[in-house]
């Protein structure tokens, strides 16, 4: 999404109402409406499949993003709001949240979340329709960054790691979430198994079999967690350490820049 444009401080405008911004889509408009199509049951679907344990992974995920009162965060493919929510409750009414995605329905489903929640610090949370490729951001602007489960779906990983790096202040960090590619034959079964086995029978039972047959496919063209502190170094973070979560299954990049 080339030259994006976000007008700060936030608007005042009614948490009914939320801004997109607009732009050149640079992935894959496969990819984008797969998020579409699934947007209306994501959130059940997600507690389904990971037996809520994904509330525990994105709380983790917040922490170690470092986000503290005051902040002005930034949480890249922002899906239907997870992790902008963690994020507002832990900046505080003081601090700025801005959820990005390339998909019109997660954002409209973050939105309307929004809405339903009477938190004060929710209404510091502005929704964005971006591109992690393209951030539409001045250099050094947030201080921390999430992506939860969205760097494994871009279609160029160092060049989105590279707009978050250039977008975080010198010192902060970013904190991914993600599943996890094990070097361990043994996890690796078991991932694939609970996918055949548990995922993708759940999701049809929402009709959305194929939309979650990819998992298997975008795991195995993922990189491993010692390739992606790899690819942040030489990026330019100062510092990146991948955690794994759950036995392997999940895993959480952070770096800081």
């Amino acid at each position: 999404m080339a030259s994006l444009q976000l007008c700060l401080p936030f608007s005042s405008t009614s948490r009914s109402q939320f801004r997109f911004s607009y732009g050149r889509v640079r992935c894959s408009s496969e990819r984008q409406e797969l998020f579409s199509r699934i947007a209306p049951v994501y959130d059940n679907l997600n507690d389904l499949l990971s037996f809520g344990q994904h509330r525990i992974w994105k709380r983790m995920a917040v922490s170690w993003s470092g986000a503290k009162t005051g902040d002005n965060v930034l949480d890249v493919c922002c899906g239907s709001g997870d992790l902008s929510f963690l994020l507002s409750e832990q900046v505080g009414s003081q601090g700025k949240v801005i959820g990005l995605d390339f998909s019109k329905n997660q954002l409209s489903m973050a939105s309307s979340r929004q809405d339903l929640v009477s938190k004060a610090c929710y209404k510091n949370i502005e929704w964005v329709e971006g591109d992690a490729l393209d951030l539409p951001f001045s250099d050094c602007f947030f201080d921390a960054i999430t992506m939860g489960y969205g760097l494994r779906n871009v279609v160029d990983k160092r060049k989105a790691l590279e707009e978050s790096f250039r977008v975080l202040k010198p010192g902060s960090r970013i904190s991914v979430l993600d599943f996890n590619k094990s070097t361990q034959p043994f996890t690796t079964a078991i991932q694939e198994w609970m996918i055949d086995n548990v995922v993708v029978p759940v999701a049809s039972g929402y009709g959305l079999a194929e939309e979650y047959q990819y998992l298997k496919s975008s795991i195995r063209e993922f990189l491993t967690g010692k390739d992606l502190e790899k690819l942040a170094l030489e990026i330019g973070f100062s510092r990146a350490k991948h955690y794994e979560l759950s036995g392997g299954l999940m895993g959480n990049l952070v770096a800081t820049r």
